[in-house]
């Protein structure tokens, strides 16, 4: 197996809000990767040998010094029919590639559907053509190549990894080691969702969302959304300021049930499940800031499908959310609704004919990898979806401080009709 190692950073700051009041988080920079950058370079590098079942595979491993995790860009330009990329991190005695390691497969046939949509929705030719593998922990992946036996498919194989995105901080690390240690950055006055029973079941529609945007990985929320048929469609709600493209879509990994075991445990369910596969980008709109996306997985058995609300929600009413603040694990808040406004990623200005929801926190906040998780309301006992986050100025220092989710039933009566309720 061959090897491509890249030292530490010189700079490890990241601007992990990024400006304004939106509040998506970055937790990966992006890094090129010389040797690999050419087709050419990269496949001198691949060592090919005969597999058990005859068929020929080759592999590089990617190490980037002091990463959490590293997620590798390959720039795919042909691969022939049956071939099969499979990417892994280290076991945790080392040994790459060893038993027991987790492994994202990606066939021939689902690379060119990624490309496919990617180019079709206008995506340059670069980014179109590149792939995103998962992260795995740690500061190793390896890309695996298997393809079928015979010099024909060697020379059906053009590939490079131009970029790898080397993250600071990842769910990955968190679930490796069982603590929230990694992860537990999330300010004090959060509220373990976990803590409130009754909210169980909305917690299963909610997912951190991981994607990449040149090379930078970003963290936000998500929620999957049931549609009138109750088809089982994994439509999945978040926000434009976070999901804006299809190639950013097609890099998306979600994790589910990432939640602590118990009431402010120092633990990590053992149960999270992640889901690789990208997205399709069926619509986006900065005036209510939404991003609404099918997942190309299935998601895991347990996720529950939440409802919406395409009502008006009056003032005052009791609303809550519940997001992956900093990337942490789960956390619950709940506010008022205490008017309108209209806003953009750097601003907002109240007015009551807004389209966006104001709130104002009693219990938690929200902070940058919330972005995109819903806001809930109660009807005849039952929650529904009502808006997604952009952002805002609460935080733990400043109570008084509002947040603004995207009306949903703009966006509704917009756009999400034609795939809720056609």
């Amino acid at each position: 197996m061959s090897q491509v190692a890249l030292d530490a950073p010189t700079e490890r700051t990241l601007n992990k809000a990024g400006g304004g009041i939106a509040k998506r988080q970055a937790i990966g920079m992006a890094r090129s990767v010389g040797a690999t950058a050419a087709v050419a370079d990269a496949g001198a590098l691949l060592q090919w040998s005969t597999t058990a079942s005859g068929t020929q595979a080759a592999a590089i491993r990617f190490t980037s010094a002091d990463a959490v995790g590293v997620r590798l860009g390959v720039l795919v330009r042909s691969l022939p029919d049956g071939a099969v990329l499979r990417f892994y991190g280290d076991a945790a005695d080392g040994a790459a590639g060893a038993a027991g390691a987790e492994v994202e497969t990606i066939t021939a046939e689902q690379a060119r559907a990624t490309i496919e949509r990617n180019l079709n929705a206008g995506t340059d030719d670069v980014t179109a053509h590149t792939l995103w593998s998962r992260d795995f922990g740690g500061s190793a992946t390896t890309v695996q190549i298997e393809i079928p036996a015979g010099a024909a498919a060697r020379s059906q194989v053009s590939l490079a990894v131009p970029q790898l995105s080397h993250l600071v901080t990842t769910a990955q690390s968190a679930l490796a080691e069982r603590s929230i240690a990694k992860v537990g950055e999330s300010e004090s006055c959060n509220v373990d969702v976990s803590c409130d029973a009754s909210y169980d079941t909305q917690s299963r529609s909610v997912a951190l969302m991981e994607y990449v945007d040149q090379g930078k990985t970003f963290v936000c929320t998500g929620t999957l959304l049931n549609d009138a048929a109750g088809s089982g469609t994994p439509y999945f709600l978040s926000a434009n300021h976070c999901i804006s493209a299809q190639s950013e879509a097609s890099t998306v990994v979600t994790r589910w049930f990432y939640r602590s075991t118990s009431c402010n445990a120092a633990s990590v369910n053992p149960g999270t499940q992640t889901v690789t596969g990208g997205a399709t980008l069926l619509y986006q709109a900065d005036a209510t800031d939404v991003s609404f996306l099918r997942l190309n997985a299935a998601p895991p058995t347990g996720a529950l499908y939440a409802g919406s609300y395409f009502g008006t929600v009056d003032t005052g009413a009791r609303l809550a959310g519940i997001h992956h603040p900093s990337g942490d694990l789960q956390k619950l808040s709940v506010g008022t609704l205490v008017g309108a406004a209209n806003c953009s990623t750097g601003e907002c200005t109240e007015t009551a004919s807004g389209s966006f929801l104001r709130l104002n926190w009693q219990q938690g906040t929200t902070e940058g990898g919330s972005s995109g998780s819903s806001v809930l309301h109660t009807l005849d006992g039952k929650r529904y979806v009502v808006g997604q986050l952009l952002g805002g100025v609460a935080s733990c220092t400043n109570r008084g401080g509002n947040d603004y989710y995207g009306r949903f039933e703009q966006s509704y009566k917009t756009a999400l009709y034609r795939w809720l309720n056609p």
